[in-house]
């Protein structure tokens, strides 16, 4: 059974210098046409009737559509999907972008969880980057979320930016962490191709903190989340207590999710799919009634197993030695017993009390981690 969705809205007013995701200008776009075929698109896929557990719309920037959109897109969403009380409905947020009249649309239409995508609190630095808004953006957007009845809010923050200094980032973590709130990400910057940020990188121009600098901003965003008394339940992610991420926990428990809209991804009964990514041949292809898959391929069982471990291992708890076994009906150790000796004889990982999980030290070169668990069939 799926219950878990994810919804992509590709428009933004403005392009971020280190965004690969699938996203266009807003303007003169076919916005309301590509929400039609977005809804269709889901009722078509969609036809049961299992409360859904997490629903995540993300982009692009969703809160770039006006409130009249907003409505009609939740509508849609509403009826396609049983909602209930349990069920995580996140949107994912531009600080810049976000009214008071947006704010009224999502709370009234059952979204309970708002992500801001601040990246930084410093202003040289959000212009450096691309982004359009700014720290009072992110303070005044907080306050009228809180005021407009929303408790649960995440936000994302970005390290290792073009010109950033340890004292830079450690101001922006205490800023963050001053807003008190339940859940926050921090990721390092990752330059991506077909980004500003690669190209400038090509010609030498995109001055980048060296691996001891962010490897020192990584341990004091571990250390502040920690002393202000949130879990670091993920690689990236920190949360109070009963406020981690249900949607993102999907993806590193490895399992089945729905994808909806241009260029995205979904998990379902074992096939991994891709969407058609521009916006135009993604609204005809539906037009003509058709489903707008790009691309799918059967997992097989191994790739299961592999997956099992570089998503699990990213969670602080780890993966299972026996929820492995109950899954795949196969000891782990079967299968990965040299990486884990490997990686435990390396201080790495370690294995404990059933599960199989990444040390602090780990936590730092997870990548290498993860990797020594691919290709070995």
């Amino acid at each position: 059974m799926t219950s878990a969705v994810y919804i992509h809205i590709p428009f933004c007013h403005h392009i971020c210098h280190y965004c690969d995701f699938n996203k266009v200008f807003m303007k003169n776009q076919p916005v309301d046409l590509y929400i039609d075929m977005l809804i269709q698109e889901m009722k078509t896929v969609h036809t049961g009737s299992e409360p859904m557990k997490s629903i995540f719309v993300g982009g692009g920037t969703p809160t770039a559509l006006s409130a009249e959109q907003l409505k009609k897109l939740c509508e849609g969403i509403q009826s396609t999907f049983r909602i209930t009380e349990e069920t995580e409905y996140t949107f994912e947020a531009n600080p810049g972008d976000l009214s008071k009249d947006k704010i009224s649309v999502l709370k009234a239409s059952g979204v309970n969880r708002l992500s801001f995508g601040v990246q930084s609190f410093n202003d040289r630095l959000l212009e450096k980057i691309g982004r359009n808004h700014r720290a009072d953006d992110v303070y005044r957007s907080v306050r009228e979320a809180q005021e407009g009845g929303f408790s649960n809010i995440s936000i994302d923050l970005i390290y290792a930016l073009p010109e950033q200094t340890l004292e830079d980032f450690e101001d922006t973590i205490d800023r963050a962490l001053e807003l008190d709130l339940p859940h926050y990400s921090g990721y390092s910057l990752i330059v991506e191709p077909k980004t500003v940020f690669y190209n400038l990188m090509r010609k030498g121009r995109l001055p980048l903190p060296g691996e001891d600098t962010e490897a020192a901003m990584y341990d004091l965003l571990m250390e502040k989340m920690a002393a202000k008394g949130l879990h670091q339940y993920e690689i990236s992610n920190f949360a109070k207590p009963g406020h981690e991420s249900l949607h993102n926990l999907t993806y590193w428990e490895n399992e089945s999710y729905y994808g909806f809209g241009a260029g995205a991804h979904g998990y379902v009964n074992g096939i991994r799919y891709s969407n058609i990514g521009p916006v135009s041949k993604y609204i005809q292809t539906l037009k003509d009634g058709n489903l707008p898959v790009f691309h799918e391929a059967e997992v097989t069982l191994y790739e299961k197993m592999e997956e099992e471990m570089f998503l699990g291992l990213r969670k602080t708890d780890g993966v299972s030695i026996s929820h492995f076994k109950q899954k795949f009906d196969v000891e782990l150790m079967d299968i990965f017993d040299a990486p884990v000796k490997n990686m435990t004889e390396r201080k790495l990982l370690v294995a404990e009390n059933d599960r199989i999980r990444l040390t602090r030290e780990g936590r730092f070169l997870g990548n290498e981690v993860f990797q020594s668990f691919l290709g070995l069939n």
